[in-house]
């Protein structure tokens, strides 16, 4: 077993190849180990070169609604009225302290997402 840092766009794709090689290995076994830290060498060097962008907070909820299989009136009352989650959710309007706090609750997204600023639609 010979692990060296991945530095570079080549020793991330032989990284890879090798990881694909060790994937089922028997964990506490040697390649099982291997395959333990080529895994966490990997993350590493995507976190840093490909990292992925939290979506806006209006994003984050629509995409958290649709994992619930919720509609939009299923916020009515949580954000406001019918009229106000429309305003909300098509970016007329920004989100409030009040309405962070219920989607927080409510949907079980962060409010550190929520909190994010984003463009009002025009």
């Amino acid at each position: 077993m010979k692990i060296k840092p991945i530095k570079t766009e080549k020793d991330y794709n032989k990284a890879l190849e090798r990881l694909e090689l060790i994937f089922d290995a028997s964990p506490n076994s040697k390649e099982g180990d291997e395959a333990e830290i080529l895994s966490l060498l990997i993350e590493n060097f995507e976190n840093i070169h490909y990292p992925i962008e939290s979506p806006d907070p209006i994003e984050a909820i629509k995409i958290r609604m649709e994992e619930m299989n919720l509609k939009q009136k299923d916020l009515v009352g949580v954000i406001g009225g019918k009229s106000r989650v429309s305003e909300i959710l098509n970016k007329k309007k920004k989100l409030t302290v009040e309405m962070i706090r219920e989607l927080e609750r409510v949907l079980s997204i962060s409010a550190s997402v929520l909190v994010n600023n984003y463009q009002l639609a025009s």
